[in-house]
């Protein structure tokens, strides 16, 4: 027979299940406001990559291009790969899909006699490698939720340095691309050498166009600015990505945490009527023992 105290019991479980579904709902609604901000920070950091595409594919027509350090191809002894994880977790399998991106593209390398130099974007990232026993070169945190160009710019400063000094002779980028909210797959992008024909198909700029500084110094700043703009696109696809991601985990948590208040009110209900029919049962079964006698 349930007795109060189960019944108790049952209303503290209710009550702590839906405050958490309070709590997922309001997650579930900051991440759906946040998703619509990242879209637009990646369609408004778009025309700036294009233009500069194509400056740089008019540029080519006229001027060599592949003379250029982050151009040159070398035989391929260190790689590096760079890693765009979250800061924070309860985004589903987000952060698990980009690291089984990142382990494949790692394990191809090595298994090609490859060293691999390990650069990360979030916590997670760090705290999944360091548990394998993996030290990143360098760690970025606190950018993947609101990523800014200057972040982008370290970052690919950081590889093009070494690039350019010959340390590094390939650079993979991992990150998630944003196709929409229902939809987000990880990708990997061969960040360096950049590729010459890349910038094929261009069209030579006007003469009457004076440049100054000149063409081929134009040129030089320019490349690594393109380098730069595709590291910014990966980190805002990640964010546009990974607030999806939570805003999915989130809803599915809330209705998940909705389902169980609902079981547990039904389990409360049946104990709850079931004690007042065993309580009915004993006062008419003593109403009965007393007309008895």
């Amino acid at each position: 027979m349930a007795g109060s105290g189960q019944i108790r019991q049952l209303k503290r479980r209710i009550r702590s299940v839906q405050s958490t579904q309070k709590i997922t709902r309001a997650m579930e609604m900051i991440a759906a406001s946040r998703i619509m901000r990242a879209q637009g920070r990646v369609r408004a950091a778009r025309p700036y990559a294009e233009q500069i595409h194509e400056i740089i594919k008019g540029l080519a027509v006229s001027n060599e291009v592949r003379e250029h350090p982050l151009l040159q191809q070398r035989e391929q002894q260190r790689v590096a790969v760079i890693v765009n994880t979250s800061d924070r977790g309860l985004a589903g399998a987000y952060n698990a899909n980009v690291l089984k991106v990142a382990e494949r593209t790692i394990r191809e390398e090595e298994g090609a006699g490859r060293q691999v130099d390990l650069y990360i974007v979030g916590r997670k990232g760090a705290g999944y490698f360091a548990y394998r026993g993996r030290r990143a070169e360098k760690l970025w945190e606190g950018i993947s939720d609101t990523p800014t160009i200057d972040a982008a710019g370290e970052i690919a400063e950081t590889v093009m340095t070494r690039y350019a000094a010959q340390e590094l002779d390939r650079v993979w980028l991992v990150y998630t691309d944003f196709k929409s909210s229902l939809t987000q797959s990880p990708v990997r992008m061969e960040l360096l050498p950049v590729k010459p024909e890349e910038f094929g198909g261009g069209q030579e700029i006007a003469p009457e166009f004076i440049f100054e500084p000149s063409q081929e110094e134009l040129l030089e700043r320019l490349i690594p600015r393109y380098v730069e703009a595709k590291v910014f696109h990966s980190l805002l696809e990640s964010s546009a990505s990974e607030h999806a991601a939570r805003q999915r985990a989130m809803k599915s948590a809330t209705d998940n945490a909705k389902e169980v208040a609902g079981n547990l009110s039904r389990i409360m209900n049946a104990a709850r009527q079931e004690q007042i029919t065993t309580e009915i049962s004993e006062i008419v079964g003593g109403a009965e023992a007393l007309g008895s006698r």
